[in-house]
């Protein structure tokens, strides 16, 4: 005999069926992306430093992997300029009056102007390629503070890092010049932890602060124009001067002409350049800075965000080296992540 279920069973087990197959659907959609919704959010770019321009690729690339799809729910308004004060703050104010949902700058000096454009407004600020020691850029790197988080550039590391080992490549330099645009804001912090290092190993730093290309080709032919160019090894800081074509084919022009190594920016000019260069991956730079935009897009302030910072990337000019008759130490090879012959 069968017995009879009551007909108000049946509808309980089809209406937790149901229940069960809806939160799955919800619970699948909602782990395809990271945060990514339907809006689509718009992202304005001021990228202040065609030498590191490609922080914006590596910010894309992963804010795809993320579930943020170009032209599909998030747009990028990518503006690409030079260092120059006056145009960050003419590009600044009109992402912030197109209302974008956030900011991305590089490197430090236009990653300052953002914070100040954008306080008092609800447009978050995530910098990168920006040093935060000495800047006043954030409170702290746990809580940055204000609407600004981002990926913190360790000058003063890399500053140390790269004298240590232009004295390794040129033991016996003495008399080195340090080249830096005059008044940028995170030179005298990779300075003050230099000249103790310097001190230490007897090398003299000759400072060369200019505020042009012209001016530091004026000051290097004044430096030979003296017939005694008592020089035996250049090293670039992190600044802006230096890696502009300018300012780099006159300090590869000078060096050439006295056979003086240079290292710490790599850069090669006409077939002369740069023995080494120790700094950050751009595009490594940029991905590490989608998680951050991520987070903000899911309504976590900005500034509670803790910064991240970036990891060293080193390159070794090996064939320069060669022409130059300098030995590159066995460990050096080993350790770099580029080696250039």
């Amino acid at each position: 005999m069968t017995q009879y279920q009551p007909r108000y069973h049946v509808k309980r087990s089809v209406f937790i069926l149901l229940f069960l197959i809806v939160a799955l659907s919800l619970l699948i959609s909602g782990c395809s992306t990271s945060g990514a919704s339907e809006k689509t959010y718009r992202v304005g770019v001021l990228a202040g430093l065609s030498f590191v321009a490609d922080i914006t690729d590596g910010f894309k690339e992963a804010m795809t992997e993320l579930g943020y799809v170009e032209g599909e729910n998030i747009t990028y308004d990518v503006r690409l300029t030079e260092f120059d004060i006056p145009t960050y703050q003419s590009i600044l104010q009109e992402l912030i009056e197109d209302e974008v949902d956030l900011i991305l700058v590089f490197p430090t000096e236009a990653s300052i102007e953002a914070k100040n454009a954008a306080a008092g407004t609800d447009v978050p600020v995530i910098f990168n390629f920006a040093q935060t020691e000495g800047t006043g850029l954030i409170e702290s790197i746990r809580e940055p503070g204000g609407n600004i988080t981002g990926v913190r550039y360790p000058g003063p590391d890399l500053a140390l890092r790269r004298f240590e080992i232009l004295r390794e490549l040129v033991p016996d330099a003495t008399r080195i010049l340090v080249p830096y645009q005059k008044g940028y804001p995170i030179v005298q912090s990779q300075l003050d932890i230099i000249y103790p290092a310097a001190e230490a190993a007897g090398v003299t730093l000759i400072e060369m602060p200019a505020e042009t290309p012209a001016e530091l080709a004026s000051l290097l032919q004044e430096l030979g124009a003296t017939g005694s160019v008592d020089i035996d090894a250049v090293l670039f800081i992190a600044e802006p001067l230096i890696i502009g074509p300018e300012a780099s084919a006159a300090i590869s022009s000078f060096s050439r002409e006295y056979n003086i190594p240079m290292g710490g920016a790599y850069f090669s000019v006409d077939g002369y350049g740069s023995l080494f260069g120790v700094n950050v991956d751009p595009i490594a730079s940029g991905k590490l800075a989608a998680p951050l935009a991520d987070k903000i897009f899911q309504d976590i302030p900005a500034g509670s965000i803790p910064v991240i910072s970036a990891e060293m990337f080193m390159q070794i000019d090996y064939g320069m080296a060669q022409k130059m008759g300098l030995e590159i130490p066995e460990e050096l090879l080993i350790l770099a992540d580029e080696v250039i012959r």
